[in-house]
């Protein structure tokens, strides 16, 4: 059975200062934490209405209600298992050939779903700027649907870091080249914008060059695409040629 104290700091690990004053996050679903039996994140418990049905699993497994689970999930239909992990450690990190970077996207779901894109394209690492949206949330782990085990996310100054890459910081802009047409250098950043606001002032002074993505339909009511959406498309072209 689970205490009182447990289900209220679990609960608490929706929110990014709870969850690094007690170094924890959760990521819920059996087939999710399957992929964290191959991953560098150290897992420390496991809540499961079927500890049965976890194969592998390499932690202590507590079984629980499934009232219990609902008190400790954050989806509104449960999945069998909760596990409980550890934030990874800060790590030194190095330029890819080719890189996500992310100027203040602030939607869980976009990033999670910007994860999971870059895990399918074979882009081991995206940077963000500080002010992106903590990949430790619950939702981006969701979306990300395992994902985030396989990419390396960074959080740094973007401005520095700009600053000091040898890759080719490419944007995306409504005014940027047909990306179509583009013809994608051997070392590059791919900077994706603010869903509202696109990149700031300070990043577009280390751009080089930006792409965009061609309206070929009629209507004008479609004024720009979600930045996850856009993100598919662009790194479909990029690997197409």
């Amino acid at each position: 059975m689970l205490t009182a104290h447990t289900i209220k700091v679990l609960q608490s690990l929706d929110k990014k200062k709870f969850r690094q004053k007690y170094n924890l996050f959760l990521v819920e679903g059996n087939k999710i934490i399957s992929e964290l039996f191959n991953s560098d994140f150290k897992i420390k418990e496991i809540f499961s209405t079927d500890p049965q049905k976890l194969d592998r699993a390499n932690a202590p497994v507590i079984h629980i209600s499934e009232n219990e689970l609902k008190k400790i999930s954050f989806l509104q239909n449960p999945k069998d298992s909760v596990a409980v992990c550890y934030l990874s450690e800060a790590v030194q990190y190095e330029d890819r050939n080719m890189q996500l970077v992310l100027d203040g996207i602030q939607d869980p779901g976009n990033l999670g779903t910007i994860i999971r894109l870059a895990d399918w394209f074979g882009i081991e690492q995206i940077i963000c700027s500080e002010d992106t949206v903590d990949f430790y949330n619950p939702k981006v782990i969701m979306a990300s649907m395992g994902s985030f085990t396989r990419v390396n996310i960074v959080y740094t100054d973007l401005t520095g870091y700009l600053t000091g890459t040898e890759n080719i910081n490419i944007g995306t802009d409504m005014e940027g080249e047909n990306i179509y047409t583009f013809k994608k250098p051997g070392k590059m950043n791919l900077i994706l914008g603010n869903e509202g606001n696109g990149m700031r002032a300070e990043t577009e002074k280390h751009i080089a060059k930006c792409v965009m993505i061609p309206r070929f339909g009629k209507s004008r009511s479609t004024e720009s695409l979600n930045v996850s959406m856009a993100a598919g498309i662009i790194l479909g072209q990029l690997f197409s040629e």
